[in-house]
This record gives C-alpha cells, sequence and structure tokens, in this order.
C-alpha cells in the first residue's frame, strides 16, 4: 500500500473515534458478502478417514475444517505472527496502524503494515486487493461490521477456511493434504510455520515452485516464534532442520467408483460416510493394480469385500485403476452385468438339498446327456461316470448341475436368486436350463451378496455402502443345513498354491468364451469376490477363474485377516452320514420319474404351497395324496420323519419361517410345497 494511503487510514479512524455516532451508523450500513464458506464434498469411511475429496465449483480445493481439528500450535503461530492483539481489537489494531503511519513517515516507505485478521478475511471475502488505499478502507469498513457481527472463532474459521495457499489450494485443511499428506489435527512445529507463511504471499512462497523461498518465509517464522516464546529455542532449532515438501501431494482418491456413486446419489449432501475400511480399501487397489501389470492392456479387475455378518462392504474396487483408460478404468466392473460361469452351481446344489432330490453323498450320473435340443459337456471334455453330489460340486461337474436343475425347475433357481437379492438379467426374459452354467447376466457385487448369504446360514444378506442405510427384512435363500453342506463341501478345495484347506469355502468360475474370470468364497467373518475380464466383453484367451482369479481372492483375504476366522459348525439338524445310510430314495439321484412324466407321483395336499400358516404348539398337520408308501417327510432339506405309513401325520417344526416341505415315496418319487410358518 502506498504510503500516503497508510498516513490517510490512520488519520481517518483517529477522525472517527471524535465522530463515533456517525460512524457506527457508517458501520452498520455495511453489506456483508456471503459468510458461508463452499467446501467440496468428501466422503469418508468407517473410522471418518478421508477416502474422496472433490473440488468446489471453480475447480479449488477447499475442504471443511472445525476449530478442534487444527493443531493448537498452529493457531498459536497464526495469531502470534499476523496479529497478536487478535483477541483485544475490534477488527482494527489502531496501535498498529499507528505504528505503521508514523515507521512510513520517518522512513518515507512502508516498514510494517496495520493489517488484522479480521483485515484479511475482510479482503479474502471480497477477494480485494492490499495495494490501493480505496481497496483498504473499504477492508477495515467490512472488518469492524464483521468483529460486530461474528464472534471471534466464527472469523478465525473464516480465515481457515479462505487463506489461499498456492495454485487452486484454499484453507489449512486443503494446504495441509496437500503439502503434507495429513489432517492438520497434528503438526510439526515446521509444517505449522510454512502455514503460517505461505497466505502471505502464496504464489512466490509455493514450495513446489520457490523451495528457497519458501524455506526462508517459514524459517523466519520460527525465529519470531521462539523471540515471543511460542516455542522454545531448541524446539526452533530443531523445526529450522526440518526439510520443505518439494511438491504438492494427490489428494486421498480411494474408491473412486464407490464415492462417485453415492455422491451422484445425494449430491446435495457434503459428507458422506461409508462403510469401507480405507487401509483395506488402499491394500486391495494396489494388489487389483498388481495383479494385471503383467497382464494386457485391456484386461481389469473388480474386487468386493464384505462382513456376512452386518452386510458392510469393507472394500469395492471397480477397476485396475480408475485413471488408466487402457483398461477402461473408469467402468466399475464391481457393477457391472456379466456371465458368473460355474459360480451359480452352489446355489443349485443347496435348492436341490432342500427340495429332498439330492444330499451331498447322493451318487449323481455325470455321463454324455440331452435335455431336449441342449447338450452341455465339462468344461475338460471328460466324463466322470457316477459320482458322489459333493465331487460333483468340487470338480465343478456341468451334467449333474444341470440334471439337478432340470428337476427343480429353471424358475425355481432364478427365485432363489431374487430371494438372495441379485438382480439378474435373463437372455430373452426366460430362463432355461443353460442359467445353471452361466447363461444370464449378474454384477459382482451381487455375487458376493449371495455368498454372503450362504455365509449366513442361508438368510440373505443386504450389502451396504452406506453407514444410514436402512435395509427391509431379510428373506432365506436355502435351509441352514443346506448351507452349512455347501461350505463343508467347498472349504475341501485345496487352495492355490498348495495351502491348507478348510478355512475358506471357495468357487471358482468361468463363462463361455473365456471372457470372465471369477473366484468368490467366505470364511466365518468375511465374504470376497474377484472378477477378471476385459470390461468391452472381448474374450481373454487361457483365462480360467481357478487360475486367475482364485490366487487374488485368497491374496484378498490374506490382507483383511491372515488367521481368518473359521467356519461355523453344523446346525443340529444336519444329516451327516454315508451313502449307504441315506433314506434309499436319497442314495441315488434318478433324471426321470421322480417329479414328471408319472400320474401317481405323491402330491403334498396340505398344507398348499404359498400358505401362511399360524401355530402356538409348532405342530403342523401334513397331508399327502398318491404315491406308495412308506413316505420320507423333509423340512429344508432335514429329515422331520420317515418310514411314515400314514398319509396325514401330525409333525414339528422347529421355529417360524419359510419351509420348503418335501415328501418322498417308496419308489423314490417326491413332491414338494413351499409356505410361511407364523
Amino acid at each position: 500500500m502506498p504510503r500516503i494511503g497508510l498516513i490517510l487510514i490512520s488519520a481517518l479512524l483517529w477522525s472517527a473515534a471524535f465522530a463515533r455516532d456517525r460512524f457506527d451508523t457508517w458501520i452498520a450500513a455495511t453489506e456483508l458478502t456471503l459468510l458461508i464458506a463452499e467446501t467440496g464434498t468428501e466422503v469418508r469411511d468407517r473410522n471418518d478417514h478421508l477416502l474422496r475429496a472433490y473440488t468446489v465449483a471453480d475447480g479449488r480445493w477447499r475442504l471443511a475444517v472445525a476449530g478442534d481439528a487444527v493443531d493448537p500450535l498452529f493457531l498459536d503461530m497464526l495469531v502470534a505472527y499476523e496479529d497478536k492483539r487478535f483477541f483485544r481489537h475490534n477488527g482494527v489494531d489502531f496501535h498498529a496502524v499507528a505504528r505503521a503511519a508514523s515507521q512510513a513517515l520517518w522512513h518515507r516507505r512502508v516498514v510494517s503494515g496495520g493489517s488484522t485478521l479480521t483485515m484479511q478475511v475482510a479482503r479474502l471475502l471480497e477477494d480485494g486487493s492490499t495495494g490501493r488505499w480505496a481497496g483498504k478502507l473499504r477492508q477495515v469498513r467490512l472488518a469492524l461490521a464483521l468483529e460486530r457481527r461474528l464472534s471471534k472463532a466464527e472469523i478465525l474459521m473464516l480465515y481457515l477456511h479462505r487463506a489461499p495457499y498456492g495454485g487452486n489450494l484454499e484453507g489449512v485443511r486443503a494446504a495441509s493434504l496437500a503439502w503434507f499428506g495429513k489432517e492438520p489435527t497434528r503438526l510439526t512445529p515446521a509444517q505449522a510455520a510454512l502455514l503460517v507463511a505461505l497466505p502471505q504471499s502464496p504464489e512466490r512462497r509455493r514450495p513446489d515452485v520457490n523451495h528457497t523461498t519458501a524455506q526462508v518465509a517459514r524459517d523466519r517464522v520460527l525465529v519470531r516464534m521462539a523471540t515471543s516464546k511460542v516455542i522454545d529455542r531448541s524446539t526452533a532449532q530443531a523445526a529450522l532442520r526440518e526439510p520443505i515438501p518439494i511438491r504438492r501431494r494427490p489428494f486421498p482418491a480411494l474408491a473412486p467408483h464407490a464415492a462417485d456413486r453415492v455422491v451422484a446419489g445425494d449430491p446435495g449432501r457434503g459428507l458422506h460416510h461409508l462403510t469401507l475400511d480405507a487401509r483395506l480399501q488402499d491394500r486391495l487397489e494396489q494388489l487389483a493394480s498388481n495383479a494385471v501389470m503383467r497382464a494386457g492392456r485391456s484386461l481389469s479387475v473388480a474386487l468386493v469385500v464384505a462382513d456376512h455378518r452386518s452386510g458392510e462392504i469393507l472394500a469395492s474396487v471397480g477397476s485396475a485403476g480408475f485413471l488408466d483408460d487402457g483398461r477402461q478404468g473408469f467402468v466399475d466392473m464391481s457393477r457391472a452385468l456379466r456371465s458368473p460361469g460355474s459360480t451359480l452351481k452352489p446355489l443349485v446344489y443347496g435348492l436341490a438339498f432342500d427340495a429332498g432330490i439330492a444330499h451331498p453323498d447322493t451318487l449323481i450320473d455325470d455321463r454324455p446327456t440331452a435335455f431336449g435340443t441342449y447338450a452341455p459337456q465339462n468344461f475338460d471334455g471328460a466324463f466322470r461316470g457316477t459320482v458322489k453330489v459333493r465331487d460333483a460340486l468340487k470338480l465343478s461337474l456341468n451334467l449333474p448341475v444341470v440334471s439337478l436343475t432340470e428337476a427343480l425347475g429353471p424358475a425355481n433357481l432364478i427365485a432363489g436368486l431374487k430371494r438372495a437379492g441379485v438382480a439378474a438379467e435373463v437372455p430373452g426374459g426366460r430362463a432355461g436350463l443353460a442359467v445353471a452354467l452361466g447363461g444370464l447376466g449378474v454384477s459382482l457385487e451381487d455375487m458376493v451378496g449371495l455368498y454372503a448369504g450362504l455365509a449366513n446360514g442361508g438368510i440373505e444378506v443386504q450389502l451396504r455402502l452406506k453407514s444410514e442405510t436402512i435395509l427391509a427384512p431379510s428373506h432365506r435363500i436355502i435351509s441352514a443345513e443346506a448351507a452349512w453342506h455347501l461350505g463343508d463341501i467347498l472349504s475341501e478345495l485345496t487352495p492355490p498354491g498348495g495351502g491348507a484347506p478348510g478355512r475358506v469355502a471357495w468357487k471358482t468360475g468361468t463363462s463361455y468364451g473365456h471372457r470372465d474370470a471369477w473366484a468368490l468364497g467366505w470364511d466365518g467373518a468375511h465374504v470376497v469376490g474377484v472378477w477378471i475380464g476385459r470390461p468391452d466383453g472381448t474374450p481373454v484367451p487361457g483365462a480360467f477363474g481357478a487360475e486367475l482369479a482364485a490366487p487374488l481372492l485368497f491374496d484378498a483375504f490374506a490382507r483383511i485377516d491372515p488367521m481368518r476366522t473359521p467356519l461355523s459348525p453344523p446346525p443340529p439338524a444336519t444329516l451327516i452320514t454315508s451313502t449307504a445310510k441315506l433314506p434309499a430314495p436319497l442314495r441315488r439321484f434318478q433324471r426321470k420319474g421322480s417329479r414328471t412324466g408319472e400320474t401317481d407321483a405323491p402330491l403334498v395336499a396340505f398344507p398348499p404351497t404359498g400358505a401362511q400358516l399360524r401355530t402356538n404348539s409348532g405342530l403342523i398337520t401334513l397331508k399327502v395324496r398318491d404315491g406308495r408308501p412308506p413316505f420320507l417327510w423333509l423340512a429344508n432339506g432335514a429329515m422331520l420323519a420317515s418310514r411314515v405309513q400314514d398319509r396325514e401325520v401330525e409333525l414339528r417344526l422347529s421355529e417360524p419361517g419359510f419351509y420348503t416341505l418335501t415328501v418322498i415315496d417308496s419308489a423314490g418319487r417326491s413332491g414338494r410345497t413351499e409356505f410361511r410358518l407364523d
């Protein structure tokens, strides 16, 4: 500011003291600009750590900050260096103005300024100049008006949000993250001093542009703080040796796909809290990036981790690199519809267990079979003959699972997916037998939800990404006994690299034409899903779920919990026995005759399908028509009674809920009904 301007303002202020009434009226009439600083939207994790931040509308980094989230040392330094009488003056420090004016007269140049923090806030609010005396006068008026309408703490908060720190950085929080990669809650004395020095000349003192100038300015603050006893001399000496940052750090940008999704869903909210864990998210994003490092430029990967006990998504990686255009990294492959390959097979077997048409130790044929015009083959082109159901699932054989799907009806498989919360897209809108082998579109996130339900004792788990999500009542997908059988079978698979089986139940899948490689699994606490492929859907020659996705699945588990929570024990009603000791109709699966083509197959006469029954005692009357006694009754795959000669029997069901009731006659034919017990 020119010397004459400083002298004129000083004279004006002293004159105002003798015309107080008019001066007060003048100040009261001051029009204030908008005092609320626009801040960028933030997305934070379950522990309140910043996942991703967004700039404000004009492209500036300005982030919300609370007073208790700033290191007190920085605040002490700021006031001591910029305006030591901040808490005592009314917006203008008359002592400082008088001193500056007298020094200007004596030295015939401006030696020191008289600007207060409040006046600096006034300048920042109006983006005004400090050089012209008319602009300075406006700042004086605005500063006095601010002091009358705001508290000191509120004025200080305006400074903490609006102070410039070089480039498009505004506010102490954006500056601390950009220059130090940390929140301003705890700063070293050297860091605090740099943040005090930068706003005085933000472009000239930018550490990444003028490193030496920035260090000189910082050191000047440290020396004065030691002289003013804000810090002791030994602390100042140590701080002087601390290096200055040489480049800006990028702002946190974890979980970009998930963050963009929640922000787009509620654009008016400035702060979003997610269930994600920032540390786990960071580890898995690095894992995903490394996994495709040696692969082709167009290959991508997606990972989803959830706690199947709560439904909370702990990590969601939508691609191998959000900014990697060569891999179409902007596409969120955790939510894209893709063919799941063999990863739907566990659900088919679970439904078959509940329907009473199979047990893990039931024998089933793996032979060349035509289902009308549909003649599926196994992945390797070979056939194993007669195998146990558990081995058919572990070997991921195609013929047995298609036979079971035919017996169940494809519509029942689609209904099971709906109960699990899976939004499946069926080509042509009508499900055929090919759905059992992945002939439909599902997302990785939905598949993780399905496997979470299997891990949760067969009860639907509604995955959630936002902390405040309100969940609807869950559905039962399959029985607890069927779900345990699936976990028991899939945990017998040897992990990639020859690790010990038993801790993780897992399944891989490869879609037709090698377009998608999948691996999903669960332990006693977490469920993990992996997808690898090309976002544009083109084939990846040689891509197999077991070779590509499975190692990544276990790498992800290792980053969650190296010890891993053990799988649950079997429910009390679980039928665990050998093939020879199974009820006769369950010893061997018969494709024909047990469910179709026979007029005298047993039919459950009561309760009818869709019934809703109430009972206080738990006793239910069951009736069967047709078929040949004795009868075997199953509820959700667990045996209720065997060798029942009568067509009407009263049996007890353990608890309220949804039931699939199956009756099997002496010829191995079966009938089924589904109802709800309240």
